[in-house]
């Protein structure tokens, strides 16, 4: 475990992992910087603190590409990255300066609960 339930941060992973127990993955995730404020793996391969330095980059260039196509009066909700056998889900605060990256199972998880779970919890993370 590489969270403190003491921090804000540690208490949103500790309460994912709560409502999704079998999830692979999560990590709380500054975005201006990429650091993994607080990070959790039930998968050996999956290290989320490497995967939040890559999926901040996949954040800031989706901003670039709405700030090219003028797409002003929008806000990224999620974003949604679909593997052979895993669900990668990103869930961006209301203002944009952290997210919540999440892996589960295909086969174990159901998307819409996932996305249910991460948006009772993104609000936290202000």
């Amino acid at each position: 475990m590489a969270y403190s339930v003491n921090t804000p941060a540690g208490k949103v992973v500790q309460g994912i992992i709560s409502d999704l127990p079998g999830l692979m993955a999560v990590a709380v995730v500054d975005t201006g910087s990429g650091m993994s404020l607080a990070s959790h793996s039930n998968a050996p391969g999956i290290n989320p603190d490497t995967a939040a330095a890559y999926n901040t980059e996949v954040v800031k260039q989706k901003q670039k590409a709405m700030t090219a196509l003028k797409l002003t009066d929008e806000t990224i909700e999620d974003i949604l990255i679909s593997l052979s056998s895993q669900i990668h889900l990103i869930k961006l605060n209301s203002s944009g300066t952290k997210f919540i990256y999440l892996v589960v199972s295909i086969k174990d998880t159901n998307l819409a609960i996932a996305r249910e779970v991460l948006r009772n919890h993104v609000d936290t993370i202000n």
